[in-house]
Order: C-alpha cells, then sequence, then structure tokens
C-alpha cells in the first residue's frame, strides 16, 4: 500500500528534534511522498533543506500562504519568483484567502491570490488553495479563470455539497485530512456524496492531527488513519482507497 501527504509542513521548527524519525515513521506507514507547501519567502530555504535531506521523498512548492500576505505582499511575491528560477517546484501554494484571523489585508490576499494563480497557469502547476471562512471570495477568484487548465486542490477542506460542486466544476481535487475523523465534524457525509475520484489525502502537520491524536502535534505517518477513516466511509478496502488518491495525486502534481 502507497500513500502520498499532498500538505505536510516538515520543515517547521516543530519537527527540528526529530525530523529524521518523523520521516522514516511515515515510510514505515507507506508513505512515499511527502507534498511540502511554503508559507512565505522567508520559509523557502527550510523547506529546500528538507527536499535535499530527503531526496525522491519531499518535495517542495512555492507561493505566499495568506496569513503571510501583509504591507510587502509585492515584495515577497517577487523573492519568491526569483527563488522560482533557481528551483523546480511541484506547484503554487499554499496561498488563498484566510478570513478566520485577520481580514485587515482582504484586498491584498485577492491581489495575491490572483497573481499567484496566474503565475501558476503561465507555468503550467496546480495551485494548493487555502481557503478558510472565506469559499465565496476564494471562487469569486477562481471563476475569473475557468476554462484555463486551471488544476488544483482546495487545501483542508471543510464545505459542504454545495462547495463539493463548485470545486469539482472548476477542475478541483478536495483535500481531506485528519478533520474527517473528528466526532461532529460532518464531513465524513459530504466526503461520502463526494466519492473517492474527487479527493486527495494529506495531513497539514504539524497541525490538524486526526483521532486518536487529535490535539496533539501530527505527522505524515497519520495519513494511515485518513485513509482508514476514508475507507470506512466508502465501504472500501484501505488499499482500494490508497491506491485511488495515489493516483489522484500523482495525476494531480504531475509526479
Amino acid at each position: 500500500m502507497q500513500l502520498i501527504d499532498t500538505h505536510t509542513h516538515l520543515y517547521l521548527p516543530e519537527f527540528d528534534t526529530d525530523r529524521d524519525e518523523v520521516v522514516n515513521r511515515a515510510k514505515d506507514s507507506g508513505v512515499v511522498k511527502m507534498l511540502m507547501p511554503n508559507i512565505d519567502a522567508q520559509s523557502v530555504d527550510q523547506m529546500l533543506s528538507a527536499e535535499n535531506r530527503y531526496p525522491g521523498t519531499c518535495f517542495p512548492m512555492t507561493g505566499l500562504h495568506p496569513t503571510s500576505v501583509k504591507a510587502d505582499f509585492l515584495f515577497q511575491l517577487n523573492k519568491l519568483e526569483e527563488s522560482f528560477k533557481e528551483h523546480k517546484f511541484i506547484a503554487i501554494g499554499e496561498i488563498g484567502i484566510d478570513l478566520y484571523w485577520d481580514k485587515t489585508f482582504l484586498s491584498e490576499q485577492v491581489i495575491a491570490l490572483r497573481k499567484q494563480v496566474a503565475f501558476a497557469l503561465e507555468n503550467r502547476l496546480p495551485v494548493v488553495i487555502h481557503s478558510r471562512d472565506s469559499f465565496p471570495v476564494v471562487f469569486s477568484v477562481l471563476d475569473e479563470f475557468k476554462g484555463s487548465g486551471l488544476k488544483g486542490v482546495l487545501h483542508a477542506f471543510t464545505g459542504g455539497i454545495d462547495e463539493v460542486k463548485k470545486a469539482t466544476d472548476l477542475g478541483f481535487m478536495l483535500g481531506i485530512g485528519g478533520i474527517v475523523t473528528f466526532r461532529n465534524s460532518g464531513l465524513d457525509k459530504v466526503v461520502k456524496e463526494t466519492g473517492p475520484d474527487n479527493i486527495i489525502l494529506e495531513t497539514d502537520s504539524p497541525y490538524l492531527a486526526p483521532v486518536p491524536f487529535r490535539g496533539k502535534r501530527n505527522e505524515s505517518s497519520y495519513i494511515c488513519l485518513i485513509n482508514k477513516k476514508i475507507a470506512e466511509i466508502f465501504a472500501m478496502r484501505e488499499e482500494e482507497t490508497a491506491e485511488i488518491t495515489y493516483q489522484n495525486s500523482v495525476e494531480l502534481f504531475n509526479l
């Protein structure tokens, strides 16, 4: 059984003391690839260091996280474009809109999202979209690019059936993580109606650990618990859901 963690911040300080062990546990659990979304211009070096330490396992993306969009966002985007010329990235992400923490820079977030989606299209790369408390705004921007061939994933998806339809109509996958294991999330019902062909698996580690590790540091080896829940939802074998989501990930990210 092969699994891909399509969203892990392995390079963050939370893993500084045991990063090797975390990667080894992931490999022992069948995780063959770990995809790393970027945060800002300052996080690129740490992310590329993880890629160099675990070649063939860790794959970097580039992008400006919406909560990192501040007054200097254009400078940040320019720095990220410079690094793009020097390194290979598999996607533009993590980008999007976050209205949960702060709405101060909403207009800047919209401009940054639009610019980064256009950059992804220009370079024929998928996008990884963060959409916390912001589906209407995110879809309004993505709709501008409908029919362009844009593809991507709505990371940490927590929407309902209406959002599923909008996402799949745009050709997007849904990133399903530990939240699907939370008893009262309701995400299991949405996933069941969505079908396995439209989802990929992610941890978002070190955040959003699945049950029974909820509230603790997340890591890529826990993707097995997410896959197990997905298999239960669809009344399928774990090997089957692993294969489907693996292929979905390979196709989306051209791995």
